[in-house]
């Protein structure tokens, strides 16, 4: 790159530097979603990998589908009996209320292996017993803090016909507390036993308490080797299956279009670049024109010429990639903490930093793009006869 390069580009009005601010903004946009999309998966394989999600398999239940099998007890067992699976642990979603203090109105759900919570206050078992429950350190205005260790009367809705039902209570021990912050699950949910959270479910459902049927459950696999295998054989009994380390693969809602626009946004990049290049070198050779002729005249070959503009694409490229993955990254660190309660896991804002290859592609697509473009630009003004255009310009 010639000094001339750096001279016009900072001087002439006419030069590569008008497309600057047209590059950079492209190039946060990449940015800023590479830091987003890069966070999430972050922060979700940390909860797989911390819930020993590589060796889980989830099975879910779609109210409706024909095609997909319930899980019922018995569909539950056998799942169990496939080779190579552990245990099978199913989830019951009922609610638990307050019966005493407070006004809150809780979530209850069975406490799965898939579920790494983040406890701050008590411990957890190694297995929750029938009387046992998790809460949140505070949901709905109440502080549960000062009940952890006790035996606590919770309220729950047990049907009686059909869009009928009374109350009655159940009594359990606060074991452990999370930080609410975390809602893989939702808000405000309260973490009980397989037994327990069925026995409430089936309460509820006015099914009686051998009733079974879970939303979901996590199939645990004896060895992350086999977890295709018992995937494939699950399937082949008609349950919805899938290995819950595919969370990290497929990101939900935000994340998932996040991700979705760092790979289109990195294409519409490179295209972009070119394009603009392409336009913007066209333009400015044709307002340079009488200029560039002179120049011709006095001796600077075309070659010369060219490369002062593609040394004009360097400079713009270069600073609109380092001004854009500034801007991007700076922009998915202060995102961090709101989408945080948005994704239901904690994301650091070193996790939203974009990832090593990404940023090399934010910082030289814009270079090589730009340069490329001016390289196919250019040729149309810089083939006029210079003597011609000095007659027209001068």
């Amino acid at each position: 790159m010639s000094r001339w390069s750096f001279y016009t580009w900072w001087r002439d009005g006419r030069s590569l530097r008008r497309s600057l601010p047209a590059l950079a903004l492209l190039t946060a946009a990449v940015g800023l979603c590479a830091g987003v999309a890069g966070g999430a998966a972050t922060a979700v394989e940390r909860d797989v990998l911390g819930s020993g999600g590589l060796t889980q398999v989830e099975l879910d239940s779609f109210e409706g589908d024909a095609s997909v099998r319930p899980l019922t007890g018995p569909a539950l067992r056998e799942a169990a009996r496939v080779p190579g699976v552990e245990r099978v642990v199913g989830d019951h979603p009922a609610t638990l209320y307050a019966a005493e203090d407070g006004t809150y109105d809780l979530s209850s759900r069975t406490l799965t292996p898939a579920d790494d919570l983040p406890v701050v206050a008590g411990r957890l078992p190694g297995a929750l017993g029938a009387g046992d429950v998790v809460l949140p350190v505070r949901a709905q205005g109440t502080e549960f803090g000062p009940v952890l260790g006790r035996t606590v009367a919770f309220g729950y809705t047990r049907a009686t016909g059909v869009s009928s039902g009374t109350t009655d209570t159940v009594r359990l021990r606060v074991v452990a507390l999370y930080d609410p912050a975390w809602q893989s699950d939702g808000r405000d949910v309260a973490y009980l036993a397989e037994a327990t959270a069925a026995r409430l479910a089936a309460a509820r459902s006015g099914e009686g308490g051998g009733h079974r049927r879970a939303e979901s459950a996590v199939v645990v696999v004896e060895h992350q080797s086999r977890v295709a295998e018992v995937t494939r054989a699950l399937q082949a009994k008609g349950f919805s299956a899938a290995p819950v380390s595919d969370r990290v693969r497929h990101l939900p809602g935000l994340f998932g279009l996040a991700s979705l626009g760092m790979r289109g946004g990195v294409l519409v990049l490179a295209v972009g670049a070119v394009v603009l290049g392409a336009v913007r070198a066209a333009d400015s050779a044709r307002a340079r024109l009488g200029q560039f002729a002179v120049l011709r005249v006095l001796g600077v070959g075309r070659g010369e010429l060219r490369r002062i503009l593609i040394g004009e694409a360097l400079l713009t490229g270069g600073v609109a990639g380092v001004a854009g993955a500034a801007a991007g990254t700076l922009g998915s660190v202060l995102l961090a903490g709101p989408l945080s309660g948005t994704l239901g896991l904690p994301i650091a804002p070193a996790d939203a930093l974009p990832g090593p290859y990404w940023t090399l592609a934010v910082l030289l697509l814009p270079v090589a793009g730009l340069a490329a473009g001016v390289s196919l630009g250019s040729r149309e003004a810089l083939r006029r006869d210079p003597y011609l255009a000095v007659r027209e310009h001068v």
